[in-house]
């Protein structure tokens, strides 16, 4: 992701990959394409029978090799429907089973979100909550098209825009970031031969590539974990290969009928009551940061800050801070509870830079400041535009078709969610200016697949939205748990608390093949 000091288009798209919005594979509507070659067919057979060339990993992904992975490259179609025409390389990398035989499993692929998060190496992130059930199978990460390491799709350089006024206005900012959003959409079409790549990022597709690389790796079935985003991947995939399902673990999910744009404004009240229970945090702590010594004193620092920017932006470390990317700042840390200490320094280093009385910015801004200058975050941002986009971006996937839409929807959420509702309700991703139609019809997600779903209750993406996934997936079981956070499995790698019961539920599960019985309610645990 990226989003400059100056930036305010693109900014949406960077809360959601440093938060993990997910961004839902069945948004597309309609479409004139003819359909792509059914798997199994004698037109994408070539494809399944290649059998990957395992050597070292790119010199980049020093942990992968340090860990004894192998990478290798399988080649699939650009188009599923045109499988003899132009072909692209997916990047792939395998830690072999180390059981024995008879115990082997098959193959685990993954994937960890975003849209626009690379994937390579992140089953080194998975082992640790594995445990023992890793060595039973051979874990497969890899870079989905157009991202990383597979033939991936380079925008070219943004012209610079000019940094932000001593003085603005919310309508200012906005009209910035509608030519931020034009900006952004004509530099990746220009660039290269994108027109020609950018038609097929597509959640799909992800799909499609997925079930090569099962064929690929000589496994009748494919087993999985996918979080944030990577959760509705694998929803797509029970969709379209059904009988390539093995065990399936999809964490943190959203509402299958819903499209991008619905989902972007459906997080403005989970924001919001995430900055309740922060306020109340921050309260009880107000020796530490002087906010206030009642969850409403603390949120009246928020919304006041944020008044006293759409009128005179921040100046922090020689940046000027407009309120669209104040509000960004304050999202991305509350969407997991143990981040309360971060929030509370953040607000109180903007609050002090408000009344001209910060000097240098504490760790937490300095680190949040840095992250929005840098290249890595750039290119994860546009990595998300693609698949948000090629997923029904356009206005006929569900994205408003005039951005005056927009700027009313912003207006209109004040009244209840004043934080994070204009931000959530703006132009949050270019989508609106890119050229070329979605090519195909939704993924509607409505099996008996057996599944496992996670989902944590005061997550940012509705509980509700969890639950019609569930309902659609009709042989799922839903670990679900009282706690905000995004991501639920395995949150004792990242350094957060851990939910022992989800952690047992899906190691039994991808161990011994079985799902619950029944749906599973873990109990949440202790904090402050």
């Amino acid at each position: 992701m990226r989003a400059t000091a100056t930036t305010t288009a693109g900014l949406g798209l960077a809360a959601v990959l440093a938060g993990g919005l997910p961004a839902h594979a069945s948004t597309a509507q309609g479409s004139s394409e003819r359909p792509a070659a059914p798997a199994g067919t004698a037109a994408l057979a070539k494809y399944e029978r290649q059998r990957p060339d395992w050597g070292p990993c790119p010199a980049a992904q020093k942990e992968l090799n340090a860990a004894g992975a192998r990478c290798a490259r399988v080649t699939v179609p650009l188009d599923y429907a045109d499988p003899d025409g132009r072909t692209i390389e997916i990047a792939v990398s395998r830690v072999k089973a180390t059981a024995p035989a008879g115990r082997r499993r098959g193959a685990l692929l993954t994937n960890p979100g975003g849209p626009g998060g690379t994937g390579l190496a992140h089953t080194l992130a998975l082992r640790p909550a594995l445990k023992g059930v890793a060595g039973r199978y051979d874990l497969i990460g890899f870079d989905p098209r157009f991202l990383g390491d597979s033939t991936p799709i380079v925008c070219g350089p943004a012209r610079k825009p000019p940094p932000p006024g001593p003085t603005t206005s919310p309508r200012e900012d906005f009209e910035a970031s509608v030519r931020t959003g034009r900006e952004d959409a004509r530099r990746c079409h220009e660039h290269g031969d994108n027109r020609a790549l950018l038609p097929h990022a597509s959640s799909r597709n992800v799909a499609r590539d997925m079930d090569v690389i099962r064929a690929a790796l000589g496994q009748r079935k494919l087993s999985y974990y996918g979080v944030s985003y990577g959760a509705d991947l694998g929803a797509t995939y029970t969709q379209m290969f059904p009988r390539r399902v093995d065990r399936f673990v999809v964490d943190s999910v959203t509402d299958p009928a819903a499209t991008q744009y619905e989902q972007f404004r459906r997080s403005g009240a989970p924001a919001e009551r995430a900055l309740d229970e922060w306020a109340a945090w921050t309260a009880r702590h107000h020796a530490t940061y002087r906010l206030g010594r009642t969850a409403a004193q603390v949120r009246a620092h928020v919304e006041k800050l944020l008044t006293h920017a759409e009128r005179r932006p921040l100046t922090v470390a020689g940046q000027r801070l407009t309120a669209p990317l104040l509000r960004m700042i304050l999202k991305q840390p509350l969407t997991q509870g143990e981040n309360d200490a971060t929030t509370a320094s953040l607000v109180r280093d903007l609050v002090a830079a408000g009344q001209g009385e910060l000097t240098e910015p504490g760790p937490e801004l300095a680190a949040m400041l840095k992250m929005l200058n840098s290249p890595e975050a750039a290119d994860s941002m546009l990595g998300g535009t693609l698949f948000m986009c090629g997923d029904g971006g356009w206005p006929a996937g569900g994205w408003p078709d005039s951005t005056e839409t927009y700027w009313k929807n912003s207006v209109r959420s004040r009244a209840t969610e004043p934080v994070f509702g204009p931000f959530v309700n703006g132009l949050t991703a270019p989508c609106l200016f890119f050229e070329q139609p979605p090519r195909e019809p939704a993924v509607t997600v409505d099996n008996d697949v057996p599944v496992l779903m996670l989902q944590a209750k005061r997550d940012h993406t509705r509980f509700a939205d969890a639950l019609a996934m569930h309902r659609a997936l009709r042989g799922s079981r839903l670990v679900a748990t009282d706690i905000r956070a995004h991501g639920v499995y395995g949150r004792a790698v990242e350094g957060l608390t851990r939910v022992p019961c989800a952690d047992r539920s899906v190691n039994a599960y991808l161990g011994g093949g079985a799902l619950p019985e029944r749906d599973v309610e873990c109990p949440a645990p202790a904090t402050d």
